[in-house]
């Protein structure tokens, strides 16, 4: 259960920080195309993305693992949720993290 406090309270910090980092510019103007291509090149605000995208599905990923093993309690069950979260979870951040190497223009 710390790893679920733990990429909650790491996840509300990032979050933050990224929305700071939003601020600094009119809202409309953050959303233009250029703007978030050119974010998306800055290694800073890229490692940012990423560390957004990690937490937050480790930490929601968690706590459907943790919904899911509530409704039934028996050790396969338990097996199969914890394998297949991990699994949902990796390909979550396995695509996301794809989005960020496309934008970046590096070969996979």
């Amino acid at each position: 259960m710390k790893i679920h406090y733990i990429t909650g309270l790491a996840a509300l910090f990032v979050v933050a920080v990224h929305v700071m980092m939003r601020l600094v510019m009119p809202f409309s103007m953050s959303l233009e195309y250029e703007n978030v291509v050119d974010n998306y090149r800055n290694f800073w605000y890229a490692l940012l993305l990423e560390s957004i995208l990690v937490l937050i599905s480790i930490h929601g990923f968690n706590g459907l693992r943790v919904m899911m093993i509530e409704l039934r309690q028996h050790p396969k069950w338990e097996k199969f949720v914890t394998i297949f979260t991990i699994t949902a979870m990796l390909a979550v951040i396995g695509y996301g993290t794809r989005t960020i190497i496309i934008v970046n223009n590096l070969s996979l």
